[in-house]
């Protein structure tokens, strides 16, 4: 039987989402519990995306095989009481035989948080401790070159190799609370550091750094994108994956 749970995770304790030896990420973590869960047999784990060292989730998605009946609220419960606290899983769904939780994926969001006000060593790892003012109208203007349908090659980390750069960004903003400046993105889907490089660049505009138009420009290939800034992994969160009422067995989540 395949499930498909949706879960949370706080990054700053793993070295990434995805599995590697003698290290703690968050798919170790799940395999693990889904090892005594399963009757002692390996099991994978398949999610929708793989985030990076630092990063967190609150809307993760992942499906998985089991051989043994089990419903799907005790599925949550058994997986809650063997995973470590800073994961948690708000609930498991029984899905069809061939869905993928990562092609199956419509869309995604996610969210960057910046603090341009005091230090604040409580949340350091939680959102990104710029600590200087930026210019978020010219930011709000500039943000709107990222959406639509781009090759967004230059926003990519070289070592990440793909057949097809393209993606669609269905929307693109920025919001502030006060010293905290939320920059939000959904779109169907990311590439690993596309969403850290479109970050950076925004805050090099903010900072006057770069022009307005600077990222038409790298898009196009007009600019060199060596003028692309990673912002730090710790501000950014997965907030949720979007899947058509199709793709699964009862009501989507």
């Amino acid at each position: 039987m395949r499930y498909l749970i949706k879960f949370s995770y706080d990054g700053s304790k793993f070295y990434g989402y995805q599995k590697q030896p003698k290290l703690r990420t968050v798919e170790g973590e799940f395999e693990n519990a889904l090892y005594s869960i399963n009757n002692k047999q390996k099991t994978r784990i398949y999610s929708s995306g793989r985030t990076d060292s630092g990063v967190h989730a609150i809307g993760q998605c992942a499906h998985f095989d089991l051989n043994i009946n089990i419903t799907e609220y005790k599925i949550k419960c058994a997986l809650n009481s063997l995973l470590p606290n800073d994961i948690h899983v708000f609930f498991a769904k029984k899905v069809k035989a061939d869905f993928n939780s990562r092609f199956n994926a419509k869309e995604k969001e996610y969210y960057y948080l910046i603090n341009v006000g005091e230090y604040n060593p409580i949340s350091r790892n939680y959102i990104y401790q710029y600590n200087k003012k930026l210019n978020i109208k010219i930011m709000r203007s500039a943000i709107k070159y990222f959406k639509g349908k781009h090759d967004f090659r230059a926003f990519v980390s070289e070592e990440s190799k793909k057949n097809n750069y393209i993606r669609y960004i269905k929307k693109a903003k920025i919001k502030t609370y006060k010293d905290i400046i939320k920059i939000s993105f959904v779109g169907n889907g990311f590439m690993k550091y596309q969403i850290r490089n479109m970050v950076g660049t925004l805050i090099r505009i903010g900072n006057d750094k770069l022009k307005k138009d600077s990222i038409k420009k790298i898009l196009s290939g007009e600019l060199d994108n060596r003028t692309v800034f990673t912002a730090p992994s710790e501000g950014l969160y997965l907030k949720r994956v979007k899947y058509s009422r199709r793709d699964l067995i009862e009501k989507k989540i």
